[in-house]
């Protein structure tokens, strides 16, 4: 069964930060990790990005995010959000 990975990303950001956020989300894509990446409002200044990905995957994918969000100097951008048990 696939995994949910959810990322919380501020809705007001400069253009700089959103073009880091959209390399991200297309980063995923091209590494195979979803085909897909869904974006709905969470509340007035977040969105909620979301995306299935393969249960072999989802540590490695984790630690791809969370290195891309501190090496592009994003922590008040976007964080991932933890997985509810």
């Amino acid at each position: 069964m696939d995994k949910t990975i959810k990322l919380r990303v501020k809705k007001e950001i400069d253009n700089s930060s959103e073009l880091k956020v959209l390399k991200l989300k297309g980063t995923l894509i091209s590494k195979g990790y979803t085909e897909i990446i869904h974006i709905a409002d969470e509340n007035t200044e977040y969105y909620l990005n979301s995306f299935s990905t393969s249960p072999e995957n989802k540590k490695e994918v984790e630690h791809f995010v969370l290195d891309y969000i501190t090496n592009h100097d994003l922590a008040d951008t976007i964080s991932l959000l933890e997985e509810n048990k």
